[in-house]
């Protein structure tokens, strides 16, 4: 019914930039928060970004000045420009929305996760 789709992830040096991209799919009356997860190995699942629908921003303290999280709500699509990209940042992104489907049917969906590596 719904379903969300990362892309974007990839191996990058220090110091690089990536742009991931989630797009949610299916039968969607509107999207509330849109937003991206990271977890990396033995880690904690942490926010990393989110944005609300009228597209005001928060950022963990960890990526501020780095990320930018933006959306395009004709498209249902959130993205998530990363610079200056550290070894830390290496995790597994997920992005998630939270889907009103129709009246009364508001839910939570997660994309399947893309991996960031930052590797010399």
């Amino acid at each position: 019914q719904v379903r969300l789709v990362e892309s974007g992830g990839g191996l990058v040096q220090p110091g690089g930039s990536l742009r991931l991209s989630c797009t949610t799919f299916g039968s969607i009356f509107s999207i509330y928060d849109m937003g991206w997860y990271r977890q990396a190995p033995e880690k904690q699942r942490e926010l990393v970004a989110v944005i609300s629908s009228d597209g005001r921003s928060n950022y963990a303290d960890s990526v501020k000045g780095r990320f930018t999280i933006s959306r395009d709500n004709a498209k249902n699509t959130v993205y998530l420009q990363m610079n200056s990209l550290k070894p830390e940042d290496t995790a597994v992104y997920s992005c998630y929305s939270d889907v009103l489907r129709s009246l009364g049917k508001r839910e939570a969906y997660w994309g399947q996760g893309t991996q960031v590596t930052v590797s010399s």
